[in-house]
């Protein structure tokens, strides 16, 4: 009963240690910056002298500021990429899942941009941009059309970063969507086929369902993640582009941040931000939970 005892006592406090390595991680690196950020973003403090305790002052110029809110407005329109995203991954998916020659190579080609280095993308994606030798005016000029210098006009270096940020997630999207169909058991579509149902009713009320929790999850770290989108707006455009129109709010937040030093606004916007991404998850969520599939 007493080497019980002690096994018992070395393995509680083994199972301790292993819990406590990312407990401490979270507290050192995620709890406290994040409370010291809230803190900060109460005061006038530009990263090295002492802070000085403004209250809402930070708040309340953020309401003011144009420059938040046009780099808050690119953020959202970046945004239009997740759908975009969402609807081109599984349609590669659906082709991708067939028995055919040549499926795996294509599932590799699509995926090495996703563990390709984001700042080599975003290169490539600048060269190919460009307005006087670029790839992509390169191609339209073979059809008569003269293309626009795309990271240098306010009207098109927005849809620019979309397409290079859809490419670059297109393939984690479609390897998500190709696992999920992967796992639909084949009896359902053969039941379908009995009743008589044709590809476009199987796809509507077997795939799209079956598919969803699959979804749900690109949606949330798609919106997440584009929240937080710097490198390639830092890499293609590094004055935030033509009249700021490429500027996202992480790109903001570093400016003011480590370029004018004011680490007591830049707090300030990235509780902003913080809270923004917190209120659209859960409204997913809530979403997800309101419209959950049943399967009869």
């Amino acid at each position: 009963m007493k080497t019980t005892s002690k096994l018992y006592r070395s393995e509680r406090r083994n199972a301790y240690l292993f819990i406590a390595a990312p407990v401490v991680g979270y507290v050192l690196f995620v709890l406290f910056p994040s409370l010291y950020s809230l803190y900060g973003s109460f005061t006038n403090w530009n990263g090295l002298g002492q802070m000085k305790f403004v209250g809402l002052s930070n708040y309340i110029d953020l309401l003011k500021d144009e420059y938040f809110l046009k780099s808050m407005y690119n953020t959202l329109f970046l945004m239009l990429g997740i759908p975009i995203g969402i609807i081109l991954s599984l349609l590669l998916a659906l082709a991708l899942n067939r028995a055919i020659f040549g499926t795996e190579f294509f599932r590799t080609v699509y995926y090495i941009p996703v563990i390709s280095s984001i700042a080599a993308v975003a290169i490539m994606w600048q060269l190919a941009f460009n307005g006087d030798y670029g790839l992509l005016n390169q191609f339209l000029s073979n059809f008569g059309i003269k293309g626009p210098n795309w990271l240098s006009n306010e009207n098109t270096v927005k849809p620019a970063l979309i397409i290079m940020t859809v490419w670059k997630n297109l393939g984690y999207s479609m390897l998500l969507y190709l696992a999920a169909l992967q796992s639909v058991p084949k009896t359902y579509y053969e039941a379908a086929k009995l009743d008589g149902a044709n590809a476009f009713q199987m796809f509507r009320h077997i795939t799209l369902p079956m598919v969803k929790p699959v979804t749900f999850f690109i949606i949330v770290t798609s919106i997440i993640g584009g929240a937080q989108l710097f490198v390639e707006v830092s890499v293609m455009t590094p004055t935030g582009g033509p009249e700021y129109a490429s500027a996202t709010v992480v790109f903001y937040i570093w400016e003011k941040a480590f370029g004018n030093f004011q680490m007591g606004y830049a707090s300030a916007m990235a509780v902003v931000l913080g809270l923004f991404v917190f209120i659209v998850t859960y409204i997913q969520f809530k979403l997800n939970e309101k419209n959950a599939y049943e399967l009869d």
